[in-house]
């Protein structure tokens, strides 16, 4: 298949997609962009806006997973900012544009990604662990492990997101603040692959196994 992947980050949600397929990421951020393509030296990298290119290249691909910034859709950022006493903020609607334009006019499988917001959605989910997904294909829930939410040290959230996700960032000189914000951006390989296999594989003793995970 020919996959595009949006608002690439890292790739944790590509990362157990293995490489037998044409993928092509788009990540805005060059520095991102360039630990991404080391990461998946096999993937068409483009340093580019997802949101533009998206538009413009649509028909040339069979499955488009996409992930727009979550900022000011998420409970938490909200609570922060009212704690913090900041400027109330309009919801990006890039989310709901492409959400609705796929559903129009895409005609292969398409899958978006995003937090559970602190408003009701306006375009109902599918709820998979802790985040919305919307698709043109049905998505059964998946059940995750509840995590107990410790107080932690920056560096401390970036070696237990490294050891959950399966990465490690140290060799890539970039800040410790970019790092969180790329692990923190990141989909959760094994809720990734699940999708994936959910959509395109039939064996259902796969599926079975994810579920239970």
């Amino acid at each position: 298949m020919k996959i595009l992947n949006l608002y690439a980050g890292i790739g944790g949600n590509r990362k157990l997609w293995g490489d037998e397929h044409e993928i092509t990421a788009i990540e805005i951020n060059p520095k991102i962009a360039t630990i991404y393509q080391e990461l998946f030296p096999n993937d068409k990298v483009i340093v580019d806006d997802a949101h533009v290119y998206l538009l413009a290249h649509y028909e040339e691909f069979d499955f488009i997973w996409s992930s727009p910034p979550c900022p000011t859709h998420s409970r938490m950022r909200l609570l922060c900012d009212v704690q913090e006493g900041k400027p109330k903020k309009y919801p990006d609607m890039m989310l709901y544009e492409e959400i609705v334009f796929l559903k129009q006019f895409f005609k292969g499988v398409f899958v978006i990604e995003n937090v559970i917001s602190y408003y009701e959605p306006l375009i109902k989910p599918f709820i998979i662990g802790n985040h919305y997904y919307w698709s043109n294909k049905v998505l059964p829930g998946k059940r995750e492990e509840k995590r107990m939410i410790l107080r932690m040290t920056e560096k401390e959230i970036i070696k237990d997101k490294e050891k959950r996700f399966g990465y490690n960032l140290s060799k890539f000189d970039v800040s410790q603040g970019l790092k969180t914000k790329m692990l923190n951006n990141a989909v959760e390989p094994l809720t990734g692959k699940y999708i994936f296999d959910n959509i395109f594989k039939t064996k259902q003793e796969g599926l079975d196994k994810y579920k239970e995970e």
